[in-house]
């Protein structure tokens, strides 16, 4: 029988809004991923645009939780971090990825967008996400994260020359990484990946509307695909496709952008397809 892959989520939960572990869980799930949230904090909704957040902080769950699962003799194929609030949080998150050595270790490492970093991320935090990125497999900045990595200004757009040779740079720190959201013009946007022996470009189709979620999106789907066996560039074509899929739906029916993208509707792209991998096995 085909063994199920487990991957421990590390990541805060927003009841609405379309983000965090509420994307990740079902994905995942559909993708054939025993998913087992370690949540580290739970919100009414996302911090974009719902007012005053309500919020229950769950810094001190994490490591109670890992000692829980080391007693029970829980392996995870996969420990993969999103937003962390504090740098206690980085912490808790090294001690997993210390527990787990032969996990598939994914970073995404959630600092800011569009050149600007998220009012909860010090300096100091913003460097103790750089260390944390420095021990994964993959790592899935979108641009910003990445100049914050390489202690680089931030660019609107990017000139596919200078975009690869940041690629190059991070590929230094983690085994792979996919950049994503790189606008080559206004209207021009691709992800770039590159691990071992496994570079690309692929191409998005471009949408005039930003939405929360699409990175916790993209990353979900492409640890799915990467647990399945997938090299590098499929998974990033897959979770490029899915994603995109969402968004221009979303984009068409005029949905109010902070309630994110409307991708349930979409799971059956990512279920029926793993449904017909187990029937070869």
């Amino acid at each position: 029988m085909h063994e199920i892959k487990k991957a421990a989520a590390i990541h805060d939960l927003s009841g609405f809004g379309r983000c965090s572990l509420t994307v990740i869980l079902p994905i995942l799930s559909a993708m054939g991923v025993q998913v087992c949230p370690v949540p580290t904090a739970v919100l009414a909704t996302h911090t974009g645009g719902f007012g005053k957040v309500e919020i229950n902080d769950l810094t001190d769950f994490i490591p109670r939780a890992l000692k829980k699962y080391k007693e029970l003799g829980i392996n995870f194929d996969a420990v993969y971090s999103g937003f962390l609030a504090s740098e206690k949080q980085i912490d808790h998150c090294l001690d997993f990825f210390k527990s787990y050595p032969g996990s598939l270790k994914v970073v995404d490492p959630v600092m800011g967008d569009h050149g600007k970093v998220y009012s909860t991320y010090t300096p100091e935090l913003c460097a103790r996400m750089c260390e944390l990125a420095n021990i994964a497999d993959i790592i899935t900045p979108n641009v910003t994260e990445a100049a914050i990595l390489l202690g680089e200004e931030y660019r609107q757009t990017l000139d596919l020359e200078t975009a690869k040779c940041w690629l190059r740079r991070l590929g230094e720190r983690a085994s792979a990484v996919v950049i994503t959201g790189v606008r080559l013009t206004d209207e021009s946007v691709v992800n770039i990946c590159t691990g071992k022996n496994d570079r690309a470009v692929v191409e998005c189709d471009y949408v005039p509307q930003d939405y929360p979620g699409t990175g916790d999106i993209f990353t979900a789907v492409l640890t799915g695909g990467l647990l399945r066996g997938e090299e590098l560039h499929a998974a990033v074509d897959r979770a490029t496709s899915f994603t995109q899929t969402a968004i221009r739906a979303t984009y068409l029916r005029a949905a109010t952008p902070r309630n994110g993208v409307v991708f349930e509707e979409f799971l059956p792209m990512l279920t029926s397809d793993y449904a017909n991998m187990q029937l070869k096995h």
